[in-house]
């Protein structure tokens, strides 16, 4: 119900934001994006699911536990594919994650902590490639204004990059696992800490790359930027519950690259849509089919 508010919302929002805007503007806008802006968005996809794909290896590695790569890279690739789409990204991600894993003999406390360190891995991206960011362009939320309550200065990064620090500084010292009765929650080693700070930033980094090489270069104000906007619309996008983000991710774009034609920023965002959530989305349903059906053949349910 959230979701499908926040969807409503931003949806009566950005009719505001766009009015004026004719249909044949944006069908202009999605022709003019050349074949070499499609093939840059569709390499872009591809890299950014290979990462994600990447946050299951690492959880895995962290838990010391021992599971097919290509079992892991379809399991992952199926869980954001739905978990992107249905909206509320936490829940329905775990319910593919504990469905595949238990297969594999990993427990629901095993899974569970697979579900929390995948969510960490991708925070800690965003709060690392927020930092950069801020440190080199300390006035990108001031784009946001009109729509997000949000301020951010230098000052600001620094304390992002302090505390990407002080968790590696954290597994640095080997500090004691957080016992609570049976339960015990390690602190992850150096090496898979340095897999996480490189794999997250990229998955972020390919994943505006799609929106990016899809918008013309006429008031383009650079990638950073994009990346900053991105980061902002996405993260809003998945605080929302929307399904999809729908509206939200689209209203906070275009509010965030005020210096853009609104027709170019919609025909890169369709784009975006189309590689990182139709065309996954389509594939992952049959993924799930073939999973089913040879849990089916094996006599499981």
């Amino acid at each position: 119900m959230v979701g499908l508010l926040a969807v409503a919302f931003s949806i009566y929002l950005l009719t505001r934001e766009l009015r004026g805007l004719s249909i044949e503007a944006f069908k202009d806008s999605l022709a003019a994006i050349p074949l070499r802006g499609w093939l840059l968005s569709g390499a872009s996809t591809l890299v950014a699911y290979a990462a994600l794909a990447g946050y299951d290896h690492v959880a895995l590695l962290h838990l010391r536990k021992r599971v097919n790569w290509i079992f892991i890279s379809l399991c992952s690739f199926t869980t954001y594919a739905l978990s992107h789409n249905i909206g509320a990204s936490v829940i329905s991600g775990a319910v593919v994650r504990y469905r595949a894993y238990s297969s594999k003999g990993l427990t629901a406390t095993e899974i569970g902590v697979l579900i929390a360190f995948c969510s960490f891995t991708f925070a800690l991206g965003v709060i690392l490639l927020s930092g950069i960011i801020l440190v080199l362009h300390p006035d990108i939320t001031d784009r946001f204004g009109d729509v997000l309550p949000v301020a951010a200065s230098t000052t600001t990064g620094v304390l992002l990059l302090a505390l990407v620090a002080l968790y590696i500084l954290g597994s640095w010292l080997g500090l004691r696992p957080l016992r609570i009765k049976s339960f015990e929650l390690s602190y992850p080693r150096l090496p898979v800490v340095g897999r996480q700070l490189l794999i997250a930033p990229i998955e972020s980094a390919a994943a505006a790359g799609i929106v990016y090489f899809a918008l013309p270069e006429v008031g383009n104000p650079g990638y950073l930027v994009v990346l900053g906007v991105f980061l902002v619309s996405f993260s809003v996008a998945l605080l929302s519950h929307a399904p999809g983000g729908l509206g939200v991710l689209e209203l906070v774009f275009i509010t965030g690259l005020p210096e853009m034609n609104q027709a170019d920023v919609l025909a890169a965002l369709l784009v975006f849509r189309m590689f990182y959530l139709i065309i996954p989305f389509i594939l992952s349903l049959g993924v799930i089919l073939g999973f089913e059906r040879s849990q089916y053949a094996r006599g499981e349910t």
